[in-house]
């Protein structure tokens, strides 16, 4: 692969800076594919007149967004893109991913059927104390830790979840092909949080890294609500993405 630089224009911005940005233009637009090889340090530096320690201030960066990745001895190469999911669809987990060609599979922590507190009553419509199962899973994409899912659904559910295959299944599946529950909409509220030692143990990050802290509830055609869960998300090795039209 060849690499033309730029002319560099923008006086206010430092040299590694633009030279960053252009190798991430052909990155995220495709002319670099997955697991090409990028143009060497020595490259870089004859092409764009620069020192080493600007070329490496460079593909630092890249390499800390996770654009790029580094072989000792061979340089460095273009990561393949982290897996994401549409949030401006209604999908399972297992339903999304396998449709980029990605295998899945659900450690089940806990399920667990107890009363319910005032958040998830007022969440599920449903009197504070009813019985409500809980259900805790970790996520895993090619065998990494993806999300901590902790979903609600009401005990009369959950008893006939308690029976099913929740290691490869997605619930909203489940409940719709098997349980003729067909669902329409989902509310999310989207946030971040520290993860405690419970959390980091189970994704398999630092106590008190930042994750991604999604809260979804998920509706039936009809507009019942069926399942209110906590998604605590990795934000190192996934994605979410919505598009935004413009009114």
């Amino acid at each position: 692969m060849s690499l033309t630089p730029q002319t560099f224009t923008r006086a206010h911005v430092s040299l590694y800076s633009q030279i960053r940005d252009e190798l991430r233009e052909h990155i995220v637009t495709g002319r670099y594919q997955p697991h090409d090889r990028v143009p060497s340090e020595s490259q870089l530096m004859r092409q764009y007149g620069v020192s080493r320690i600007t070329v490496r201030q460079a593909l630092g960066d890249l390499e800390k967004e996770a654009l790029i990745f580094r072989v000792a001895g061979k340089g460095a190469f273009v990561s393949r893109p982290k897996p994401f999911q549409e949030l401006g669809r209604l999908q399972g987990f297992a339903e999304a991913m396998h449709g980029q060609g990605y295998q899945t599979h659900n450690r089940l922590l806990s399920l667990e059927t107890l009363a319910a507190d005032a958040e998830v009553a007022q969440r599920l419509n449903l009197p504070e104390g009813a019985p409500v199962t809980r259900i805790a899973r970790v996520r895993y994409l090619n065998r990494e830790p993806v999300s901590l899912d902790v979903t609600w659904v009401e005990a009369r559910i959950g008893v006939r979840l308690a029976r099913e295959d929740l290691a490869s299944r997605d619930i909203f599946v489940i409940l719709e092909n098997d349980y003729g529950l067909p669902l329409g909409h989902a509310d999310l509220t989207i946030d971040a949080q520290l993860a405690d030692a419970p959390l980091a143990a189970a994704l398999g990050v630092a106590e008190h890294s930042a994750v991604l802290r999604i809260e979804r509830l998920t509706h039936t055609r009809d507009g019942a609500p069926v399942d209110f869960e906590y998604l605590y998300c990795r934000p190192d090795n996934f994605q979410y993405r919505l598009r935004l039209n413009r009114a």
